[in-house]
């Protein structure tokens, strides 16, 4: 595999009681190996039963050798320090159980990697698992509360929006949710947001404009408006070309996005 050059999908992998197969010996595999035991996963002696395994062998040309027998018998495979052979890269990770932030360079820079991972971690309070869990345990109710999941989901991320009644990096007790949707729980209010992007670049995005393209459920906008700032738009939310924002434009949040003159 090729450097990722962020063309990866990250996903999370339930490894509880999958057989891993960890080549070497070292502090290299000794920290894969607390990584993969603290995610559930069992260490395998051979290759027969594991489909991951991760390669932590100092000898570059042995690691390649015992890479590729493993990738030729279908196993996906990390090699460590050498993200050329991997099949996947291990995040940096900062747990907040059952919640999991994973930074990831592709392999490219674990250093640079775990600084961000560390950033982070002084951000999300110690708490912010459990108010996970009172959101799990709300589901009932909130599907009760809101039928629609566009608007259940409009909901929910008003009150986990900075200044929101569960905003993510405050502090919470253990009735937060229960009392948000006792006291308010509402969904927020169909609106329009104009955007006129300065630059093409996506990294001059501002802050708002930022934060409302994660929020949209869709955008309206010019044809000559990069694909690099479209991506910065929710996976599911609709892209729209036109020449003009439609009068009636939806539910929900709609972006009207152009480019300045």
């Amino acid at each position: 595999m090729a450097e990722m050059n962020g063309a990866a999908l990250p996903v999370t992998l339930n490894l509880s009681g999958m057989p891993v197969l960890l080549l070497g010996k070292g502090a290299a595999a000794d920290a894969k190996r607390r990584l993969l035991e603290r995610a559930g996963a069992t260490i395998a002696d051979s290759p027969d039963r594991a489909r991951v395994a991760i390669v932590a062998i100092d000898d570059a040309d042995a690691a390649r050798g015992e890479a590729l027998a493993l990738k030729a018998r279908g196993l996906l495979v990390n090699v460590v320090d050498t993200p050329e052979l991997c099949d996947f890269t291990v995040p940096a990770i900062v747990e907040r159980a059952p919640l999991l932030v994973a930074v990831a360079t592709g392999g490219v820079s674990a250093g640079l990697a775990a600084a961000v991972r560390q950033r982070i971690e002084t951000l999300l309070p110690v708490g912010l698992g459990d108010l996970a869990r009172q959101l799990h345990a709300a589901r009932s109710e909130l599907r009760a509360r809101f039928p629609d999941g566009g608007e259940r989901r409009r909901a929910i991320g008003a009150a986990l929006a900075p200044g929101g009644a569960l905003d993510v990096l405050a502090d919470h007790d253990g009735g937060a949710v229960a009392r948000w949707l006792a006291e308010d729980g509402q969904a927020p209010a169909d609106r329009i947001e104009a955007i006129t992007l300065a630059s093409p670049d996506p990294d001059e995005l501002t802050l708002r404009s930022a934060r409302l393209l994660g929020q949209a459920d869709r955008v309206f906008h010019r044809a000559d408006v990069p694909l690099a700032i479209l991506d910065r738009a929710r996976a599911d939310a609709d892209r729209i070309v036109c020449d003009a924002l439609p009068a009636d434009p939806g539910s929900g949040l709609s972006i009207d996005l152009s480019v300045s003159a």
